[in-house]
């Protein structure tokens, strides 16, 4: 199925009536990492197996930005418009800045080297939220390698931190796979899902940054017909939460309720949106790049003002 499927007519006010599936790029072997510039108004991508980043434009214009590049996955910007990247082959959460400065935020964890962080966002105050699941280190979508941390967990930097202000700020049992992430409109809750299990869990955001009260927001994102699993997620300006799923990309409620679905040719990896309006939301397919143009914007990031 491609196109818009609405379990509930609420769907309908966030992607207009006549908005269709778009292909706006093609040609990769797996697109992660979207991450749209306000200012150079282009959209950053890695391309993990062919190991290279590049840029396209709302014309469908493709760059090639940097090769190698460490096969890196999730990317965002931080208030600065510094690139924060998670880099597989290299287990890193790094900050490239604009002025040419690589600096590595984050590699191992009490002397133990990460697994390979996976998905990052940013909360207004700068404080830094990453995944950290292993699949950076097969061959694939990696450096194929023996993991060493023996869990996966979730991690925070505080504003203006590095590695030494590094805090798991879940269990180490929390997760399987941990992999995309997003805060609700008002940050008062984090989102995270588990890719293995195939569910999303919330959590209470406290003021200094720390999660308490997990408990499960929606699980059972799977199909025996369709592929995709829950991987790339957002959160839009109303609080409903968008992730990649079978088939293409799922949205719930904040009250967890199945609004409907968005049907993309392609497995899709990871969604952002963007455009002058913000209003572009760019899937992620395997090979392909697909553009929807919706009714609602994003969760507003500290990048967007």
């Amino acid at each position: 199925m491609t196109g818009i499927q609405a379990t509930s007519s609420a769907m309908h006010d966030l992607v207009g009536a006549g908005s269709e599936v778009k292909r706006l790029a093609t040609g990769f072997i797996f697109t992660e990492g979207p991450i749209w510039h306000p200012t150079e108004q282009i959209l950053y991508f890695s391309d993990m197996p062919g190991d290279v980043r590049r840029c396209v434009t709302l014309d469908g214009t493709v760059r090639e930005v940097l090769r190698p590049a460490r096969k890196c996955n999730g990317m965002t910007l931080d208030a600065n418009l510094d690139l924060l990247v998670c880099e597989h082959v290299s287990s890193s959460l790094v900050r490239e800045r604009a002025d040419g400065v690589h600096e590595t935020l984050a590699y191992h964890w009490q002397g133990t080297y990460l697994n390979s962080p996976n998905d990052v966002c940013v909360r207004s105050d700068g404080t830094i939220y990453f995944t950290d699941p292993w699949y950076g280190r097969t061959a694939a979508f990696g450096c194929e390698r023996s993991r060493d941390l023996g869990w996966q967990g979730v991690f925070r930097i505080p504003p203006g931190g590095g590695q030494a202000e590094l805090d798991l700020v879940v269990a180490e049992d929390e997760f399987d796979m941990p992999n995309g992430l997003c805060f609700s409109p008002d940050e008062a809750l984090l989102y995270v899902n588990d890719t293995a299990r195939a569910l999303i869990k919330v959590f209470d955001v406290l003021p200094d940054g720390r999660l308490e009260n997990v408990r499960l927001f929606y699980e059972g994102i799977v199909s025996e017909t369709e592929g995709g699993v829950p991987d790339g997620m957002k959160c839009d300006e109303r609080g409903n939460v968008w992730v990649t799923a079978p088939g293409g990309v799922w949205v719930i409620s904040p009250a967890a309720e199945l609004l409907g679905k968005v049907g993309v040719p392609e497995v899709v990896g990871n969604l952002a949106w963007g455009g002058p309006d913000w209003r572009t939301l760019f899937l992620m397919g395997s090979t392909s790049i697909y553009t929807l143009r919706t009714s609602v914007g994003p969760r507003r990031e500290p990048y967007m003002r």
